[in-house]
C-alpha cells in the first residue's frame, strides 16, 4: 500500500494558476479578433498568463521533488520506471488528445480555415509535438491553434525526464547546491541570449531565445528547493514560516502582479521565488491550512489540467457566438468561456482522465492527494 501525503491549498493554487492563464488567453484572443481587449492597456493583463504558468512550474518543482525525497528515504531508492510510467499516465493521454482536436480534427472546419488562414507543417510540427518537444515547435514555426500553450507541457516532460535521475543520483545537501547551479546557469544563458536577440535578427537566435525562455526549469528548480529545505527542516523555515513575512511576500507580490511590475530579466525568478514562499506556506503552515480548502476550489483544482488544455478551444467558441450576437461585454464573454472551459474539463477528468489515473495508482510508491 502506497504512503499517502496530503499538502492543503495545492488544489486551490492550480485552479488559480489555470484562472490566470485563461484570462490572459480570453484577453490576447479578443485583441486577435478586433475585439475590445486589455491586453495591451492592462499591465496586470500581459503578464498574468506567464506567472500562471511559473505558478505551475513552481508547485510541480515542490510537489515532485518532495515526492521524490519522500520514495527515496522510504524504499532507500527511486524507481525511475515507476515515475516515468506515473508522468506519461497522468499526462499524455490529455495532451495526445488535444493534439488530436487541434492539428487534425478542428483545421478541417471551414470556420478554422477562415479565422486562421494558415497552413500548419504537419510533417515538421506533429513529430516534435508527439516526442514531447512542443515548446520547439513553437520557437521555429511560431503561434499554432490551440496547440501552441503545450509549449508548458513540453518543458514539464523534459523536466520531469531528468529530475528523478538527479534526486537519486546526489545526497540532499548537493542536491540543493545542484539546484542553485542550475538556476544560475539558465539565467546565464537566458542573458546572453537575450542579448544576442536584441542585436540580431538572425532566425536562429529568435528561435533558441524563445526556446530558452520557454524552457523554465529553472523555475522548477526553485520549486525544488524549497520542498528541500522543508524535507530537510531546515533553519530558514523559522523566517520562510513565519506569519509576518509570509504576509509581507504575499502583498508584495500581490501588489506587483497588479501593476502588472516585469522586470525584464529576473521577473521569473523573482516571482518563482515569491510563489515557492507562498506554497511552501500554504502547504505546510498550519495557520494557513485551510485557506484555499474549499470544495468548489478543490474539484476545480482536480481539473485544472483539462482547464489548461481546453480553454483555447472555449474562448474560440466563445469569441465566435460573441460575434454572431454582435455583443462583447465581459459580464457576456468570462462567464460562458469559463463555464466551457469547465464543462469539458469536468468531462475529461471524469470520463478519459480517469481511467488513466486509476493506472498510475499501481505504478506509486508514495502517493500525493495534493
Amino acid at each position: 500500500m502506497a504512503s499517502k501525503i496530503h499538502f492543503p491549498n495545492l488544489n486551490g493554487l492550480r485552479f488559480i494558476a489555470a484562472l490566470l492563464v485563461i484570462i490572459h488567453h480570453i484577453e490576447q484572443y479578443k485583441a486577435c479578433f478586433d475585439i475590445p481587449s486589455y491586453y495591451k492597456s492592462i499591465p496586470f493583463v500581459g503578464i498574468i498568463g506567464n506567472l500562471g504558468v511559473i505558478l505551475f512550474f513552481v508547485l510541480s518543482g515542490f510537489l515532485i521533488t518532495y515526492l521524490l525525497l519522500v520514495e527515496k528515504e522510504k524504499v532507500k531508492t527511486i524507481k525511475i520506471k515507476h515515475f516515468y510510467l506515473r508522468r506519461i499516465l497522468r499526462i499524455w493521454p490529455l495532451y495526445m488528445l488535444t493534439l488530436l482536436i487541434s492539428l487534425l480534427i478542428l483545421p478541417q472546419f471551414d470556420l478554422y480555415k477562415e479565422t486562421f488562414n494558415l497552413s500548419i507543417e504537419l510533417p515538421n510540427t506533429f513529430p516534435l509535438y508527439i516526442i514531447m518537444l512542443p515548446n520547439i515547435v513553437l520557437s521555429i514555426y511560431g503561434f499554432i491553434p490551440f496547440a501552441s500553450h503545450t509549449w508548458s507541457i513540453g518543458t514539464e516532460e523534459q523536466f520531469y525526464l531528468l529530475w528523478p535521475l538527479i534526486v537519486k543520483r546526489f545526497q540532499t545537501n548537493y542536491l540543493l547546491v545542484l539546484f542553485i547551479l542550475i538556476i544560475i546557469i539558465h539565467m546565464i544563458i537566458r542573458g546572453t541570449l537575450w542579448t544576442l536577440d536584441s542585436n540580431s535578427e538572425e532566425s536562429l537566435i529568435i528561435s533558441l531565445n524563445i526556446f530558452w525562455e520557454t524552457f523554465s526549469i529553472h523555475t522548477m528548480a526553485i520549486g525544488g528547493i524549497f520542498a528541500i529545505l522543508y524535507k530537510q527542516k531546515s533553519i530558514l523555515l523559522k523566517i520562510l514560516l513565519n506569519k509576518w513575512f509570509f504576509l509581507c511576500i504575499t502583498m508584495i507580490a500581490s501588489i506587483a502582479i497588479l501593476k502588472g511590475q516585469w522586470v525584464s530579466y529576473i521577473h521569473k525568478e523573482l516571482y518563482a521565488s515569491m510563489f515557492g514562499i507562498i506554497i511552501l506556506n500554504l502547504a505546510v503552515n498550519k495557520n494557513y491550512k485551510n485557506i484555499l480548502e474549499f470544495k468548489l476550489l478543490n474539484e476545480l483544482g482536480k481539473i485544472s489540467y483539462g482547464l489548461y488544455m481546453f480553454h483555447p478551444v472555449a474562448i474560440f467558441i466563445t469569441i465566435y457566438f460573441a460575434k454572431q450576437i454582435n455583443s462583447y461585454s465581459n459580464w457576456l464573454i468570462y462567464p460562458i468561456c469559463i463555464m466551457i472551459s469547465i464543462c469539458f474539463s469536468y468531462f475529461s477528468y471524469h470520463y478519459f482522465e480517469r481511467f488513466f489515473i486509476k493506472l498510475k495508482s499501481r505504478f506509486t510508491v508514495v502517493k500525493s492527494s495534493s
